[in-house]
């Protein structure tokens, strides 16, 4: 498949796990990529290993001016932006008075701001392209997690960042939408698989029995991004294998 082999798309958070089967999915459908995370080294590797053309930029998203020069990088380089992927992340767990106010701060600057600062970046280009912006949000966006609350305020906050940004462009020919995975094999959760139990219980809870692996994200970015999906503005798409379909209660068999 080259569905992509005329496109140029720029990825946040792209040197390892969601980020990075979205740059090998858009490499393998002959995109152009440029890439972005704060591991330059990762990046660079990965790079190695794709086809087509690839640039990479060390970019902490946080920083407002970093994700200016990565979108002027891009534009410097190829002319135009068609995709922009957002999805650098970090998250934090614990209560809401524990650890340092800066846990939060961390995790708000990064997942939320960063989002709107590239966004922000990027929207004049995008206008220009009639392109689109998939943003990387979460289950957490949409309904609340234990001992989550920074990151859930931060992801609730990117879902609806994404429904209003959406009907803001849809007139300016620009589609936003956002994804939301639940459980993602990523190293984000690399701690998590050392605790088969817990693992257990987080893939009882999704009817599909496992939880995704960064290509099963990667699809879906591929899709919205795709002109198949081009009267799909707004949405906020989980790729859960059926968790949030459930309304709670445990199964009666």
């Amino acid at each position: 498949m080259a569905r992509f082999s005329d496109t140029i798309v720029l990825i946040t958070g792209a040197a390892s796990g969601i980020g990075e089967g979205a740059a090998r999915r858009f490499a393998e459908e002959g995109a152009t990529l440029m890439l972005g995370d704060i591991d330059k080294p990762a990046l660079d590797r990965l790079a190695s290993d794709l086809a087509g053309t690839v640039e990479t930029r060390e970019t902490d998203v946080s920083d407002r001016e970093a994700c200016e020069a990565l979108v002027q990088a891009a534009i410097d380089r190829f002319g135009r932006i068609d995709v922009l992927i957002n999805d650098a992340g970090v998250d934090h767990l614990g209560k809401l008075d524990e650890g340092d106010f800066a846990d939060f701060t961390k995790v708000i600057e990064t997942d939320l701001y960063g989002v709107v600062h590239m966004s922000r970046a990027a929207i004049a280009h995008l206008r220009k392209s009639r392109g689109c912006i998939i943003n990387v949000s979460s289950v957490s966006g949409l309904g609340g997690d234990w001992n989550h609350s920074f990151y859930c305020a931060a992801k609730g906050a990117v879902s609806n960042f994404t429904r209003a940004l959406a009907m803001d462009e849809a007139s300016n020919g620009v589609r936003v939408n956002a994804v939301n995975p639940s459980l993602t094999y990523t190293a984000l959760t690399a701690g998590m698989k050392k605790q088969p139990e817990l693992i257990a219980k987080f893939e009882e809870r999704i009817p599909m029995g496992r939880g995704a692996e960064p290509a099963d994200i990667a699809g879906a970015i591929a899709f919205l991004a795709s002109a198949d999906a081009r009267f799909i503005t707004g949405v906020n798409l989980p790729v859960d294998g059926g968790l949030t379909a459930s309304n709670g209660q445990p199964p009666l068999s």
